[in-house]
């Protein structure tokens, strides 16, 4: 292994505040989108078979 070649290789890591705002900034779905989802689906089909 050649260190020097390595190090030109290297790329820093984000920093925490950094990491904390790309995470943030995604639109994600989670656990409670998808349960408001099917919640608002089945309310939407109860209104149509009414």
């Amino acid at each position: 292994m050649n260190f020097e070649e390595e190090l030109k290789k290297f790329e820093p890591s984000l920093d925490v505040e950094d990491v904390e705002a790309s995470i943030k900034n995604q639109d994600m779905t989670d656990v409670i989108d998808l349960l408001r989802e099917a919640e608002a689906r089945r309310i939407g089909n109860e209104v149509r078979n009414r």
